[in-house]
């Protein structure tokens, strides 16, 4: 009945998993619409990157006792291909500076796999010892991928605007580290559960500070901050149209909370 159960939650984790991975297609499309990538981060995406190559390992009988931990590999290693892709797309759009950026996370990222996975295989010959090690960076990785949205928490309390905050990304967010939890719980295995105990109060977080937020008006196209060098002096230039006869910004309604 136990290990029904444990599957079942595994299952379900892989559900919510596959939906929060995907999340960003909504967030990509609209890049790649606009041929911009604006203001969004790719900081998340690379460090989900790295949180998906650590638990793939995890999950393999390298580290793992067989194919105990059989729903982890499938999710993350889906995870890898959908990261890799939206890092992908972020590189063709994003500007020179952001480019350099993001290529030297993610080559960091795989690097940081790369010493994990060859000293767990080579150094350690036990599987006890392995999932202590790649646990170990797991655990970093995956506090540091729940938490990564909040990188944007400062800019949408500020614009009182949720428009680069995805509320799907919160919301699936919280639905996997809560059952991911519950998955690690009942595998008695800390390493899967840990990291689940930080995601899912900050998926929380994320959410209410949505709901607080979704239902001020923003603008159809971001406000602009380029510094723009003229006479000596920087000037602010803001992409907000105007009326000609002095009426403030039209403003579009935000979509409603789904």
């Amino acid at each position: 009945m136990g290990d029904k159960l444990r599957l079942a939650v595994g299952v379900m984790g892989n559900a919510a998993s596959m939906l929060l991975y995907a999340a960003p297609i909504l967030t990509f499309s609209r890049v790649v619409r606009k041929k911009s990538t604006e203001e969004f981060s790719c900081i998340p995406y690379t460090i989900a990157l790295l949180n998906c190559l650590v638990y793939t390992w995890y999950g393999l009988p390298v580290v793992s006792n067989g194919w105990e931990n059989f729903p982890v590999v499938t999710i993350n290693g889906l995870g890898i291909l959908l990261e890799l892709s939206f890092i992908f797309i972020y590189l063709c759009f994003a500007p020179p500076n952001a480019k350099k950026k993001v290529g030297t996370l993610t080559a960091s990222a795989i690097l940081a796999f790369s010493v994990t996975a060859l000293l767990s295989a080579f150094t350690f010959h036990d599987h006890p010892h392995r999932k202590i090690l790649v646990g170990s960076v797991g655990l970093i990785a995956s506090v540091a991928m729940y938490g990564s949205p909040l990188v944007v928490v400062t800019q949408v309390i500020k614009n009182k605007s949720v428009e680069y905050m995805p509320f799907y990304l919160s919301l699936f967010s919280f639905l996997a580290s809560s059952l991911w939890m519950a998955y690690g719980l009942l595998s008695h295995d800390l390493f899967l559960a840990s990291p689940n105990l930080v995601g899912s109060p900050l998926g929380i977080f994320q959410l209410l500070l949505y709901c607080k937020y979704r239902k001020n008006g923003i603008m159809e196209e971001p406000f602009k901050w380029p510094d723009v060098e003229k006479n000596g002096n920087k000037i602010k230039q803001f992409d907000v149209e105007k009326k000609d006869d002095g009426e403030k910004p039209k403003q579009q309604p935000h979509a409603a909370c789904a």
